[in-house]
């Protein structure tokens, strides 16, 4: 899968203690990457890194801020990485509002040390920049933003992710050519859901952790649209932009068209409400909601769609899983007792799940 170019690479994560960073570690541990990691700590809520037992077996473990500039190119230097993926991240809106600095500091100011430690280590290296589908200067269109969409940002958070979107392109423009070492795309992914996140304020945390206290679930913003996904779906985009970078025998495009910002978002109609997703997952569990919106909370956007034309035709991307699948496979994951005990398993399951599905619906990036 992915053209083999994983097989015994060097693959540096930052972030690899968080939800979507674990998630991706496991899966290249599949496929017999090498894999590095930089993160700081897992907060208390970041419990999957342990649960997949992920610490032992990788084959580096660092821990320190993207913001720690000395320590991020040491580590480039050490671990002389073949592929790099940037999650590393402050992640959530809401809680940007009360550290807006710090969200700037690490989602821009630390973008710009992981570029700049691969540039000055002039070792060969594929670098996939992870941001995110709030980037886009949101105008509550009911069209999906397209790639060339200007960034933007109401809150601290989107607005930091927007500016990582333009130190990306601006690396790129000023010190990628033919003949370059390095090659650095950016990913933009819709609102990802799965086993093993509990974040503060996302509404899948949210729902679990009223159904396993017996409590209603209060719904923030109801009647908020957003594309949702399953946290498989932009990791496979990220996984294959990054070996079309790095192999041009399966890359339909010149890597200097393919080193730009790409859309991985869910089918049209995973485009859904609040409201309809917690609907969804209550056809699988039993419980109740409430309209739980507080009229002096921070602005949230209503309407937020991606467009994934470009993935599809430059890289011959698509989803895998339609919005009722991926909610069944989220659900399966927090009701499954084993994901205490045996979070791994469970996981590999669900990953082989969905190269199964993948490959009886003929995905590119399967062969």
């Amino acid at each position: 899968m992915f053209g083999s170019v994983f097989q015994n690479a060097s693959v540096l994560v930052t972030g690899h203690t968080g939800f979507k960073g674990s998630w991706l570690t496991q899966w290249l541990l599949r496929f017999g990457a090498q894999v590095h990691g930089y993160a700081l700590d897992p907060q208390p809520h970041e419990r999957l890194f342990d649960l997949l037992n992920l610490g032992t077996r990788i084959a580096s473990d660092t821990r320190g801020d993207v913001a720690n500039r000395k320590l991020l190119i040491e580590t480039i230097e050490r671990v002389r990485p073949d592929f790099v993926f940037h999650l590393a991240a402050q992640p959530l809106v809401r809680l940007s509002f009360d550290i807006p600095v710090e969200t700037f500091a690490t989602n821009v100011m630390g973008t710009v040390h992981v570029l700049d430690a691969i540039r000055v280590a002039d070792h060969p290296c594929t670098c996939v920049i992870v941001t995110t589908d709030k980037c886009y200067e949101n105008r509550e269109w009911l069209h999906a933003y397209r790639e060339e969409d200007a960034m933007g940002g109401y809150d601290p958070y989107s607005a930091s992710k927007g500016c990582a979107e333009l130190v990306t392109a601006a690396y790129r423009r000023s010190f990628l050519s033919d003949t370059s070492k390095f090659r650095i795309a950016s990913a933009r992914a819709g609102n990802v859901i799965g086993g093993g996140d509990w974040a503060k304020d996302r509404i899948i945390p949210d729902v679990f952790k009223a159904l396993n206290a017996g409590e209603i679930i209060p719904i923030r913003n109801k009647l908020a649209t957003r594309p949702w996904q399953h946290v498989l779906e932009p990791i496979s985009g990220y996984l294959w932009l990054a070996a079309n970078l790095h192999n041009a025998s399966i890359a339909r495009f010149p890597a200097r068209d393919l080193a730009s910002g790409f859309n991985f978002g869910p089918a049209l109609d995973s485009n859904r409400t609040v409201a309809q997703v917690v609907e969804e997952v209550l056809k699988h569990v039993p419980g109740e909601w409430v309209d739980g919106s507080d009229p002096n909370a921070p602005h949230e956007a209503s309407k937020l769609n991606l467009a994934t034309d470009k993935a599809f035709h430059m890289l011959g991307w698509s989803p895998t899983w339609d919005f009722e699948t991926t909610i069944a496979k989220t659900v399966a994951w927090y009701t499954d007792p084993r994901w205490e005990r045996a979070a791994e398993d469970l996981t590999l399951e669900q990953i082989a799940s969905y190269e199964q599905d993948a490959t009886s619906t003929g995905k590119v990036w399967v062969n």
